[in-house]
């Protein structure tokens, strides 16, 4: 008994050990998807992305992309679908996909059979002046059959002729002024390019009787007074020659117009045209300045005001209506003839991936539009060719097994950009869902290069600290002892609370460029990256030969960044921002770098607006605290983040962690804020009139109330303060512990 009791013992000891060897050796080492799931970014696979963007290849992307002309639709364009196809589908350095998408969408279009023109006539009907309409040939690119006449896109047909007044840059407040000295009715106003949306100019000039309008761009505006192409403009220099045009989209909203809400394919409900809204209501036409010059210089009336002064040798005036008794134009009217016509056309987007390996399910997108107003070197064709050799570098490691993100990647080349963002505004309308719970970040690259001096980002506050990373590593464009870091900040900076003396980025708060859908309705956290120029040497608003026909590879290649080293520059920051954001284990965005702008706004809000709101009864208390809570709850997720092992966590911490980053910007958006901004959704990033650097609904709200004196206008400023408090303490809501 005692023998068979000893045996069980012995026995039963050795299946215990056997079972603990077992048990250690067979547990401690993790399944490969585990340490597959928990690997972070690459640093090395970095360094060989930087190492071999060639900016010789992107050189030759430019040179490709600007063969001919591709305006939205044409032949040109299409051009252009197929190389991107080409491209991305190309076995040995392509995506895992890509393919066109496709939409039916409103565009508008001059005739070529019957040019609009402007000219100057007598009572008697004889033509004194014609305004130039195509644009001095310099190189044969101008000469191309396929240029298309400088117009105004969405204006409408027509023939109106009148005396012209000079309106400055069509704001409302300039109608204002100039109708207190000049009868407005029955009159052409010219107006100079900025200030003012390009439609705003004729939408703000209608109401007070004027039947048409003109817009050039002033040389003080563009050329730094700088008039000559005999010696100071193109084609001796970057600067505007004296007949370039800038083209442009006349609609305030973006998207496609019939569809408003609706991805635009061939079945979907379009709404009838006379409800399209944001449009000229009154034919508009852009003319040069050597054409400007002669009409504004011949200008009657009184002087206009200081400010209201350009670059002409002579005084603007308002006009008397109409032109100077002494003037060979006097008694003369101003006739537009403009044939303009609207028609539904195919547009598309050309779409590529890189599938995820970890989380196929979330996707970093990466866009860029394709169309131009004519060949389009620096817009966008400078961002099309840095796309390329993105996907050409990222897309030969793919297919040689080298690497694959933990993310997908999804490469938009948009279509139709130049009439409204439509392409990409399509796009979001089609995969809303889809986009809004799965997307990431979105990073725009437009126009790459403006010019060769430095960096300059726009994006949410939480994209700053991976832009700035990756500007660290990056060389800047012909420096090659200094970073694109170093180099941007001795340009532009600001001191932070937090960080000390850094770059200053800037901010997504309109519509200029196809983050607008991502950023305004979609709400997905979203950033600009491009090169620009100096600023204290220039006061040029963009680059000169912007939406002309003088935007080519021989402008870019002379002017804007001889030897494509700024564009290199370009590539290696937005792809090392794109992999970070791709292969990071936790997303790289930082919400204390939010809460900081957020309490600068409150800042700002609070002493403007602090005083005449209490005398109103109105509370700004909830906004400080939501503001203070949400940069409590900040605090608390990066605590979270900084003291977790992440790396052996369970992955769904990770991913817990990596949702509400992703989302943040989500809880910003209130469908309901802002009634009369088609689409934008943001109330933290809409766009205001106001001007001031606070939160936007308020701001134009305050604006209004204080200039109308009207209750019902205070009771709206409540309502902002209001939406602005609970989405910011929504906000913070969705940075606490999970419950």
């Amino acid at each position: 008994m005692i023998k068979q009791l000893l045996i069980s013992i012995v026995c039963g000891a050795a299946m215990l050990t056997v079972g603990i060897l077992i048990g250690h050796y067979g547990i401690t080492k993790a399944p490969s998807w585990v340490k597959d799931e928990m690997k972070d970014v690459d640093e090395s696979l970095i360094e060989k992305f930087l190492s071999e963007v060639d900016n010789i290849q992107i050189q030759e992307n430019l040179k490709e992309l600007t063969k001919v002309p591709h305006m939205a639709t044409t032949a040109g364009d299409e051009q252009t679908v197929q190389l991107m196809l080409k491209r991305w589908q190309d076995p040995e350095s392509g995506l895992d996909q890509a393919w066109r998408e496709e939409y039916l969408v409103y565009l508008s279009f001059p005739d070529p059979k019957n040019p609009n023109k402007v000219t100057v006539v007598s009572p008697s009907e004889t033509v004194l002046h014609t305004a130039r309409e195509k644009e001095k040939s310099y190189t044969p690119d101008q000469d191309d059959p396929a240029v298309v006449q400088p117009y105004a896109a969405y204006s409408p047909a027509g023939h109106p002729k009148g005396r012209l007044v000079y309106a400055n840059q069509g704001k409302p407040s300039d109608y204002l002024l100039l109708n207190q000295t000049v009868d407005l009715r029955g009159t052409i106003a010219i107006t100079r390019y900025g200030g003012a949306g390009r439609a705003a100019k004729a939408i703000n000039a209608a109401p007070y009787g004027v039947i048409g309008v003109l817009v050039y761009t002033d040389p003080l505006d563009i050329n730094d007074g700088l008039m000559s192409d005999a010696s100071e403009t193109y084609p001796h220099s970057w600067y505007m020659p004296p007949s370039g045009v800038e083209r442009g989209s006349f609609n305030t909203h973006y998207g496609d117009m019939l569809t408003p809400y609706l991805a635009a394919k061939k079945e979907t409900y379009r709404i009838p045209v006379e409800n399209i809204t944001g449009i000229p209501p009154i034919p508009t036409q852009p003319i040069g300045f050597e054409d400007a010059y002669i009409l504004i210089c011949e200008l009657g009336g009184e002087a206009a005001p200081k400010e209201w002064q350009g670059a002409f040798n002579c005084t603007y005036n308002f006009g008397g209506p109409g032109f100077k008794p002494t003037s060979a134009f006097n008694n003369s009217d101003v006739k537009l003839d403009i044939f303009n016509h609207e028609e539904l056309k195919n547009s598309s987007n050309v779409m590529g991936v890189i599938k995820g390996s970890v989380e196929p399910d979330r996707y970093v997108i990466y866009g860029n539009h394709r169309d131009s107003w004519v060949h389009g070197a620096i817009d966008p064709s400078s961002g099309t060719s840095v796309m390329l050799e993105l996907t050409r570098v990222l897309g030969k490691m793919v297919k040689q097994g080298k690497w694959r993100p933990r993310r997908s990647i999804i490469f938009g080349s948009w279509g139709a950009e130049e009439f409204g963002l439509i392409g990409s505004a399509e796009y979001t309308e089609q995969y809303f869902t889809k986009l809004s719970e799965r997307t990431v970040a979105y990073i725009n690259v437009d126009i790459a290069v403006f010019a060769n001096a430095t960096l300059r980002a726009s994006g949410m506050p939480s994209v700053q600290n991976v832009i700035f990373k990756a500007a660290k590593q990056v060389n800047a464009a012909g420096l090659e002892s200094t970073s694109v870091y170093d180099n941007w900040i001795k340009y532009s900076n600001r001191t932070s609370p937090a960080h000390g003396r850094i770059p200053r980025m800037g901010y997504l708060s309109g519509a200029g460029s196809d983050y607008a859908a991502f950023v305004h309705y979609l709400g997905i956290t979203a950033m600009d990256i491009s090169y620009t120029y100096d600023r204290s040497k220039t006061n040029a608003r963009i680059y000169p030969a912007y939406h002309t026909a003088y935007d080519t590879f021989d402008y870019a290649s002379k002017f804007i960044d001889p030897g494509f080293v700024s564009h290199q520059a370009i590539a290696r920051t937005a792809g090392n921002v794109l992999i970070r954001l791709a292969d990071s284990l936790v997303l790289p965005l930082n919400c204390s770098d939010y809460a900081e702008i957020l309490e600068d706004y409150l800042e700002t809000a609070v002493n403007l607006y602090q005083n005449q709101l209490q005398a109103k009864h109105i509370s700004m208390e909830p906004l400080k605290r939501a503001v203070a809570s949400f940069r409590s709850a900040a605090t608390h997720l990066d605590q979270v983040i900084l003291s977790s092992d992440l790396a052996n966590e369970a992955p769904l911490k990770v991913r817990r962690i990596n949702d509400q980053l992703m989302l943040l910007d989500r809880a910003f958006l209130n469908p309901l804020a802002f009634p009369d901004k088609y689409a934008f959704r943001h109330v933290i990033w809409a766009s205001s009139s106001a001007g001031k650097p606070t939160f936007p609904g308020l701001a134009d709200a305050y604006a209004k109330a204080e200039s109308s004196g009207q209750l019902r206008d205070w009771d709206k400023v409540h309502y902002h303060l209001s939406v602005l408090s609970q989405a910011i303490e929504g906000a913070a809501n969705t940075l606490v512990d999970v419950i």
